[in-house]
């Protein structure tokens, strides 16, 4: 489940950031992909919960800090439905 939801991210940010051909995996950052800014993480997050029919609260937002976190965090909100 887990690797399917990071496959379901890895599409978005192949979307988002056209430019980026490097590998995206659960310890992916931010740093790691020079398109990804500020507004570029807003959009993200958006994407992401509008694909898997989530919310981030802002605690949540600020915690974190690469895409395995993000993952886990998805994935917690799902079952928790």
């Amino acid at each position: 489940m887990f690797d399917a939801t990071l496959d379901r991210i890895s599409g978005l940010m192949r979307d988002l950031f056209d430019d980026y051909t490097g590998p995206i995996t659960r310890e992916t950052t931010a740093r790691d992909v020079s398109q990804w800014d500020s507004l570029a993480h807003v959009q993200l997050l958006v994407m992401i919960e509008q694909t898997f029919g989530v919310r981030f609260t802002s605690y949540e937002v600020h915690g974190l800090t690469r895409l395995g976190d993000l993952v886990d965090t998805i994935e917690r909100k799902r079952t928790t439905r």
